[in-house]
């Protein structure tokens, strides 16, 4: 696929429809059936399978559809939630007040440059392996902020690579709000930010000179640190019933723009792109 420079003023246009979806449609029609309690601790599992659009490594112009998963619950009070190949568990279960504390472990593999790259020039520098990440988060979640169902958190996550992938700490900041529109119908939105070790740099960005004679590539240097931001939106419609239960078409979608030496680094400036986009369309099923 050919490149897509939106620039940076996606980040204003999604925040913008994130903003638009905080009113909800649920608190405007007095008709609607009530959902439940929303302090309602019962043990409930979502399931949701599709496919993804992803760019072909990141940093990449390219773009490949793969099979996609997805999990969400609570069992025991314990909560649990995928987010791409990573897997959190919130170990604190909800307070009965409007705010709570998040705070849980962080397991997920990161497969980045592991593979074959359809660009010739990036594909001749070395295959990567595989991270395996392991980490934890703590964060705030404050609820009832536009109806007694919605929530809005702040996340903080740590994960550092205990293979030999790139052996370096990725630290991500994050917000994220959520809000029925009615009872059947479910959007959310998110913002984060990514800061990374020298090791990331190195192993994702940086060219050494006998790879850029290998690859054809020039020689590049690349510093860890601020790595960029990301946006993403949400929405899960109902097909069966409503959003507590049965069968559902859920689609999410991102854009985010890499920063600094990320975006400067010849795998991105010269034979990718900064702008970074994700999809993802499937069915779900909440028992």
């Amino acid at each position: 696929m050919g490149r897509w420079n939106w620039g940076n003023e996606m980040k204003s246009l999604l925040i913008a429809a994130a903003l638009a979806f905080a009113t909800p449609a649920l608190a405007q029609d007095p008709t609607s059936p009530p959902l439940p309690d929303p302090l309602d601790q019962s043990d409930t599992v979502t399931i949701g399978v599709g496919a993804a659009l992803i760019p072909d490594y990141e940093g990449s112009d390219d773009y490949r559809i793969i099979p996609a998963a997805a999990a969400r619950g609570r069992v025991g009070g314990i909560g649990f939630f995928t987010r791409a190949t990573w897997l959190y568990v919130d170990l604190i279960p909800r307070g009965s007040g409007k705010l709570d504390f998040d705070a849980g472990p962080i397991v997920g593999v990161r497969f980045n440059r592991s593979g074959k790259i359809k660009d010739d020039f990036v594909d001749r520098l070395p295959e990567r392996n595989k991270a395996i990440e392991v980490g934890g988060f703590v964060g705030v979640t404050a609820h009832g902020l536009t109806n007694p169902y919605d929530a809005l958190s702040v996340r903080l996550d740590v994960i550092k690579d205990v293979g030999n992938g790139h052996e370096s700490t990725v630290i991500s900041p994050t917000i994220d709000f959520g809000t029925p529109l009615s009872r059947t119908l479910y959007v959310g939105a998110s913002l984060s930010a990514d800061w990374v070790g020298g090791g990331y740099a190195d192993t994702y960005y940086s060219i050494a000179p006998t790879d850029a004679l290998a690859s054809g590539l020039r020689t590049f240097d690349a510093d860890g640190g601020y790595k960029g931001w990301k946006a993403g939106l949400l929405a899960n419609q109902s097909l069966t019933g409503d959003l507590t239960h049965g069968l559902s078409l859920f689609a999410t979608g991102s854009y985010g723009r890499l920063a600094g030496d990320f975006r400067r680094s010849p795998i991105v400036a010269d034979r990718g792109s900064a702008s970074q986009w994700l999809g993802a369309i499937g069915l779900g099923y909440t028992f």
